[in-house]
């Protein structure tokens, strides 16, 4: 019976499990719902954010969560000199959150003008790179994997998912350093 099972069709139905965004060289789409800063009524663009210079974008799966607060994040905001030094002109956080709990968020961690946490309201953000995962057991909805991406010009140079989703290794502050 098991030869009988079409090789090729069951491949072509497999998915990687090393995520990613956006491929190299792939534009930040413009005009995606549900993204703002501080307050619902403050609206960003990504991707007119990030148009022109060169940014970090760094996805994570919740603000107040463990590693995102005492590792992730404060990672980048302790390497934020370095990155400048390398042309960096902000880094953009995003997360599956409303705007009150980021910019609460923002607020405990004291995240310098240069280190930006936007909230993902609709996860259409996360949506549009493929980046939703099922975290209703832990977060009660779908959020973003971990990811780090290098964006210059509006387009993606680089981009770092983390394998198993959540961990802080290849989307970390000293990572993407050594990328730039």
């Amino acid at each position: 019976m098991l030869q009988s099972i079409n090789r090729k069709a069951f491949v072509r139905g497999f998915r990687t499990l090393s995520p990613q965004l956006f491929k190299k060289g792939d534009k930040i789409p413009t005009g995606l719902p549900g993204l703002k800063e501080n307050s619902p009524g403050n609206a960003v663009d990504l991707g007119q954010e990030v148009a022109k210079g060169k940014y970090i974008l760094v996805g994570v799966p919740a603000a107040f969560s463990p590693a995102c607060s005492a590792t992730h994040i404060p990672g980048y905001i302790k390497n934020l000199s370095q990155l400048k030094e390398k042309g960096v002109k902000q880094v953009l956080v995003t997360a599956v959150n409303d705007p009150f709990v980021t910019a609460a968020w923002g607020k405990s961690l004291k995240v310098p003008n240069d280190v930006r946490i936007i909230a993902d309201t609709e996860g259409a953000f996360a949506k549009a790179g493929g980046h939703l995962f099922d975290s209703t057991k832990v977060f009660g909805n779908e959020r973003s994997i971990r990811y780090a991406a290098i964006v210059q010009d509006g387009k993606v140079v680089e981009e770092f998912a983390e394998p198993d989703k959540t961990g802080v290794d290849v989307s970390s502050a000293e990572s993407i350093l050594s990328h730039l």
